[in-house]
């Protein structure tokens, strides 16, 4: 059985954990064709969206510039104990799948495939969230995109052009996908580029304008103004766990991919706090309330022409198609790693022949990403909700496993060890749980009744009855 070396007790077989993934039946193997700079682009993009095109004007107003910055800083320790964890198990198990392999390992066949189902839920609905996000970067640049309303979906007006828009570009993002890892990493890297280029131009920005002056205000409402922007900030880091997912195909020391992917996090949050300090120092309070789209406004602004604020629109879409990119790779990868270990179909679990990707997996997520665009953007918000309770739920199995083998296997080789390992995974537990509190009823996300909660018991009950037929296979 598949299962065979993952069994609880010290007896597992060390050969068995350094599988070659993807031999199901199919023969073909992943690739190690990702660099450093290829997995910094894949990590880093993934993290880096549209939001902080969108959204650096709530978090001034919430919280005052140097709030802001506040929050993102200590936001930014909090996932990097989070971040730690992965470190230590991706170095120490550079497998296909990241936390399906660690929750496996660690807490037994039941609690990994909960890890990973929910994760497969998180991954899915970023990718499909992104295929209505892109065509909205686009309506800004050019209104005339949306026409022909076709129907409505839960308040939201679904027209011909935004989803035909994003539909095309989902199909080309699967296919690209499907081609292979390393056709993928070139439109991560070429995205990732002009993402810092938008950024740089607005932080360079600052100095071009004239006399700095200092944001006004410092801070807004106090400790509560910071809160309100912290917890949103980890969900904005989501991405550095791509990683893990790609790691037989990562062509570097095991120990590389774990500082690595600390590295991630650690650009990730300069990279927000140099884009909200940028947009405080260069806007006014009543310039930032006006705005639809405060960072492009103070590219603008700061350079003197509407060109640098389409450039800086044209970086946040750069920012869509990186996280796109990134969690179709993670999510595909999810998918594998459940199939290949018989808790999903088979098929899902082969690679291609030729272009070494999981491409059953790639298209499956794929048909998803272009069907969601016909849903509409408020009935996709509720699938977003609930993928981000589902990571954070596969954040707190990690953590756990971090524990767990911590104590149960304190001799397991660990090329990257993180310091004081009972406080960090500690830690990284409470974070976890802590997060995963926020979207409980009278918390501030909570997840709405009946659409939000209806799906996360949809999704549940999916999974026990998928889980339940592979247990039947496995024991016929």
């Amino acid at each position: 059985m598949v299962f065979g070396f993952y069994q609880s007790g010290r007896g597992r077989e060390k050969s068995g954990l350094l599988r070659n993934a993807g031999r199901v039946g199919s023969g073909a193997s992943f690739v190690r064709v990702l660099g450093r700079a290829d997995v910094l682009a894949l990590a880093f993009g993934a993290m880096i969206g549209w939001s902080w095109v969108i959204l650096s004007g709530e978090w001034i107003r919430s919280a005052g510039g140097a709030g802001a910055v506040t929050a993102f800083l200590a936001g930014g320790a909090a996932v990097g104990l989070v971040a730690l964890t992965y470190a230590e198990l991706a170095s120490a198990m550079p497998l296909a799948g990241g936390e399906h392999v660690y929750s496996l390992r660690a807490l037994g066949r039941g609690a990994s495939f909960v890890c990973t189902w929910a994760l497969v839920l998180g991954y899915g609905s970023v990718v499909a969230f992104e295929a209505v996000a892109l065509p909205s970067v686009f309506e800004h640049l050019a209104p005339g995109l949306r026409s022909g309303t076709l129907w409505s979906v839960a308040g939201s007006e679904v027209d011909a052009g935004s989803a035909g828009l994003g539909a095309l570009a989902a199909l080309a993002m699967t296919w690209l996908n499907a081609r292979g890892v390393r056709p993928a990493a070139r439109l991560q890297g070429l995205a990732t580029l002009l993402i810092l280029f938008g950024g740089a131009l607005l932080v360079a920005g600052v100095f071009v304008r004239g006399p700095l002056r200092a944001p006004e205000p410092w801070f807004a409402d106090g400790l509560a103004g910071i809160a309100a922007v912290l917890v949103m900030v980890p969900f904005l880091f989501v991405g550095f766990d791509v990683v893990p997912q790609a790691a037989e195909e990562i062509d570097l020391p095991p120990r590389d991919l774990g500082r690595l992917l600390l590295l991630s996090v650690a650009m990730a949050v300069v990279w927000y706090a140099a884009i909200v300090a940028a947009v405080a120092l260069i806007l006014a309070p009543g310039e930032i309330e006006a705005t639809r789209l405060p960072t492009a406004d103070a590219s603008a602004a700061a350079w003197g022409g509407a060109w640098a604020s389409q450039l800086l629109v044209l970086a946040g879409a750069a920012g869509i198609l990186t996280s796109w990119n990134a969690f179709l790779v993670a999510g595909s990868r999810a998918i594998y790693a459940l199939a290949e270990a018989g808790m999903l179909p088979p098929a899902l679990g082969r690679l291609h022949e030729r272009h070494h990707t999981p491409h059953r997996a790639v298209w499956l997520l794929g048909a998803l990403s272009c069907a969601s665009p016909w849903l509409g953007r408020s009935a996709l918000v509720w699938f977003v909700n609930v993928g981000a309770l589902g990571i954070v739920v596969a954040y707190a199995m990690v953590a756990l496993s971090f524990l767990v083998l911590r104590r149960r296997e304190p001799e397991m080789p660990r090329p990257f060890r993180a310091p004081a390992g009972a406080w960090v995974g500690g830690g990284a537990l409470a974070v976890s749980i802590a997060l995963g509190a926020l979207y409980l009823p009278g918390s501030p996300a909570a997840l709405a009744w009946p659409h939000e909660w209806g799906i996360v018991a949809a999704w549940a009950a999916l999974g026990a009855v998928l889980y339940a037929r592979a247990r039947r296979r496995a024991c016929a």
